[in-house]
C-alpha cells in the first residue's frame, strides 16, 4: 500500500505540472520571460559597447551594422541600452511582486482573523487605494531622492492594499468552511489554521495578482523614469530612454520604438502567464474547459 500511495503522489504532482505546461499562455509567457531574464543576466555579454559610453561623432545615427538600435542624441548605442533597461525593468517588477505579496498576504491574513484589527487596517487600506498608484508613487519618491530601490518602495506602498483586500476576502471565506471549522471545534490554534488550512488555499489567488502586480510595477517604473521621477537618468532604463527620445520621435522614431517594444513585449508575456495561471488553478475554469 505504500509503494502504492508513493507512486501516485510524483504522478499527480507531474500531471499538474505537465497541465501547466499544455497551457498555450503559460507556456508562450514562461519562454518569454525566460528569454528576458537569460537577456538581462547577459546583458554585459551580448551588448556590443558601453551603455553609458558617450560619443559626439556618433549622435543620432540610424540602425547600422555598427549600431544595431541606433545612437541617442548624445551617441550612446541604444541597443546595449534597451538590454541593459532590462535589467532594471525586471528587478522593480519581480521585487515589487515578491515585496506587495509578502505584506498583503501577512496584512489581510490578521485582517480576516482579527476584526478590531480588520477594521483599523482596512480604512488604511481603502485611503491608499483612493490615490492613484502612480501620484502616490511620485509623492513618496519626492520626499527621497530618485533610485531604483526609492521607485520599488514607492510601487510596493501603492500595490499592497490590492493584496491585502484579496487575501482578505478570501480568508474571510475560507474561515467559514466546515474543514476550518471542524479544526477550530478540535482545538487547533489560529496558527496551525493559518499555515494548514488558509494559506494552502490562497497559493491560486496569489499567483495571479502576483503576476498582475509585477506588470503595473514595469509599467509604473516606465512612466515615473520617463517623467524623471523613478530611476536616475545614468542608469539605462526604458522609461528614461524614451523620455530622451521623445523629443525628435517625428525624425528619430527609433530611438522610442525599440524600448517601447521590450516594454511591450515583457508587459504581455507576463499577463499570458497570469491569465494562463489563471486558468489552470481556478477549479471552476477548468470544468468549463
Amino acid at each position: 500500500m505504500t509503494a502504492i500511495i508513493s507512486d501516485v503522489a510524483p504522478r499527480a504532482g507531474q500531471s499538474r505540472f505537465g497541465q501547466l505546461i499544455r497551457n498555450p499562455n503559460i507556456a508562450c509567457g514562461a519562454a518569454v520571460l525566460a528569454l528576458l531574464v537569460l537577456i538581462a543576466l547577459l546583458a554585459p555579454v551580448l551588448g556590443t559597447r558601453d551603455p553609458t559610453a558617450i560619443s559626439a561623432f556618433d549622435r543620432a545615427k540610424l540602425p547600422s551594422g555598427a549600431f544595431w538600435f541606433g545612437t541617442d542624441m548624445l551617441g550612446r548605442d541604444l541597443y546595449s541600452r534597451v538590454l541593459y533597461g532590462t535589467r532594471v525593468s525586471l528587478i522593480v517588477g519581480f521585487s515589487v511582486a515578491i515585496g506587495a505579496t509578502i505584506l498583503g498576504v501577512l496584512i489581510g491574513v490578521f485582517a480576516g482573523f482579527l476584526p478590531r484589527f480588520d477594521a483599523f487596517v482596512m480604512r488604511v487600506m481603502d485611503g491608499l487605494m483612493a490615490i492613484p498608484s502612480i501620484l502616490l508613487a511620485i509623492a513618496l519618491i519626492a520626499l527621497n531622492r530618485a533610485s531604483i530601490w526609492n521607485v520599488i518602495l514607492a510601487v510596493t506602498i501603492a500595490e499592497t492594499p490590492r493584496v491585502v483586500r484579496l487575501i482578505r476576502g478570501v480568508v474571510l471565506f475560507l474561515r467559514e468552511e466546515p474543514y476550518v471549522e471542524a479544526a477550530r471545534s478540535c482545538g487547533a490554534s489560529v496558527p496551525w489554521l493559518v499555515f494548514r488550512h488558509i494559506l494552502p488555499n490562497t497559493f491560486a489567488p496569489i499567483a495571479v495578482q502576483a503576476t498582475y502586480i509585477c506588470a503595473v510595477a514595469i509599467l509604473a517604473e516606465a512612466a515615473l523614469s520617463f517623467i524623471g521621477a523613478g530611476v536616475p537618468p545614468s542608469t539605462p532604463s526604458w522609461g528614461n530612454i524614451m523620455a530622451e527620445g521623445r523629443a525628435l520621435w517625428q525624425i528619430k522614431p527609433y530611438i522610442i520604438f525599440f524600448p517601447a517594444l521590450f516594454l511591450s513585449i515583457t508587459v504581455l508575456a507576463i499577463n499570458m502567464l497570469g491569465d494562463g495561471l489563471r486558468d489552470a488553478l481556478d477549479p471552476r475554469l477548468r470544468k468549463r474547459v
